[in-house]
């Protein structure tokens, strides 16, 4: 019996290929769906720009037949506009609510005899179709398994004299049986003495290497976990073109991201300037309009950076520098065009060769606009992706399925991209205890 897929508008604004997924089965879009996607169609954010994909496809699609009776596509599946939401009201639901008029299209199909199952990405709207005994999914094509995201490290007890061997070679084969990743970090633990150990790193021929000493302090900064050094390590090997770092607050993942593009470009001069970024989306009720040029816009969005910013400046300089004097130092930065601060907004369409980009707060990203950003990055960029999975303000990600965690677990097998998991807050004993109790 062929299924019969309603999909909700956020599926298709979260992803435009969603009506592509569902091969050999109906695809449903009731018309109100279609008007949502008016809507948002002269949009310029990345909403705006899938609803444009879905409205194309679909208008190639209306050329092979008429929408409304149903039109094959090419991976077996037929797509039908359904208009008649209103014939099926429902007792409790508020027919003026657009969600409602969609569950509605659903509702009436499976009173037809048909296997109805509701795509949403709304928990609520879920939950309403469940009551009203519908079977129900969230569109998961782009989504990982969070609980067991890939870290990036692992543990391994062996015996002593292996890790004395390697500390004598300082470059020895896994032991055996043992499939690592390329740039995974290996914890040696001695089976009978546990203080015994050796942190290594896969290198790209799979051997285990010695860490690189010059990299326990980057810009004054000291590593104060051993989750911190591992971030270091890949945040300064130029090798290394992709690093994502996630933890939650307080780990330190933009204040080592931060350091190290510092040190890189500084110090190293490997690259010519750093360039930072986060998505523009607010925790909570947006403030609205904000006066000014876009650098002024843009200074409230990236306090953090500057936050971050002026604690490495205080670290490393002479006591007798005041505040105003920081504050000159990172001015200078921005002038020189040694560091440049950016929306995300304006990266499309850009190619960006020799930087050191920081991508923050990547966890409210979708995974296409993942992609599309680190596909700007020219000859000799690296690129930097940090966030907190447990701190989404994107209405339509979550934990599994943000660019964030998505990037995590499909490059893992490249030897260009390492991973960190942090887990420990290093902010201070009250941010630790936030993140861990509230």
């Amino acid at each position: 019996m062929p299924k019969y897929f309603v999909l909700d508008t956020n599926v298709l604004l979260h992803n435009a290929d969603a009506i592509t997924s569902f091969s050999d089965n109906f695809i449903i879009l009731p018309m109100t769906v279609i008007e949502e996607l008016d809507n948002f169609k002269s949009h310029s954010d990345e909403l705006g720009r899938n609803a444009r994909g879905v409205v194309r496809q679909l208008d190639a699609l209306r050329a092979k037949g008429k929408l409304g009776e149903g039109v094959k596509m090419d991976n077996g599946g037929t797509l039908r506009i359904i208009t008649h939401e209103r014939e099926s009201a429902i007792a409790g639901l508020d027919m003026s609510v657009p969600d409602n008029r969609i569950l509605s299209v659903a509702y009436k199909l499976r009173q037809d005899g048909k296997k109805v199952i509701f795509v949403s990405k709304d928990i609520n709207a879920r939950l309403k179709a469940d009551a009203l005994g519908l079977g129900v999914m969230d569109f998961e094509k782009q989504k990982v398994n969070f609980d067991e995201l890939y870290t990036g490290y692992r543990t391994v007890t062996v015996a002593g004299q292996i890790i004395d061997d390697f500390y004598q070679k300082r470059d020895i084969e896994p032991p055996p049986g043992l499939k690592l990743l390329p740039n995974e970090f290996v914890l040696l633990k001695d089976e009978i003495n546990d203080k015994h150990t050796a942190l290594t790193r896969t290198n790209a021929k799979g051997r285990l290497i010695q860490l690189d000493p010059q990299m326990d302090t980057v810009w004054q900064i000291q590593a104060r976990s051993k989750e911190q050094r591992m971030a270091l390590e890949l945040l300064m090997d130029p090798e290394v073109r992709l690093v994502t770092l996630v933890g939650q607050a307080g780990t330190g993942k933009t204040l080592m991201a931060v350091a190290a593009a510092l040190e890189s470009v500084i110090n190293y001069n490997r690259y010519d300037r750093i360039l930072v970024s986060r998505p523009i989306v607010p925790m909570g009720k947006d403030i609205g309009y904000l006066p000014g040029g876009k650098d002024e816009k843009l200074a409230n969005w990236m306090q953090p950076i500057f936050d971050n910013l002026t604690y490495l400046f205080q670290h490393g300089q002479d006591k007798k520098e005041g505040d105003g004097s920081i504050k000159h130092k990172i001015d200078k930065l921005i002038s020189d065009n040694i560091l440049e601060l950016e929306a995300l907004t304006y990266i499309r369409g850009r190619s960006i060769p020799r930087q050191y980009v920081i991508i923050d707060e990547a966890q409210n990203l979708t995974p296409h606009e993942v992609k599309t950003i680190i596909s700007r990055a020219g000859e000799g960029t690296k690129m930097v992706l940090t966030g907190d999975p447990y701190q989404i303000d994107n209405p339509y990600l979550d934990s599994s399925s943000n660019g964030l965690t998505y990037t995590v677990e499909r490059l893992k097998e490249q030897t260009l991209h390492g991973h960190v998991t942090l887990k420990k807050s290093e902010r201070s004993n009250l941010a630790a205890a936030a993140a861990e109790f509230l």
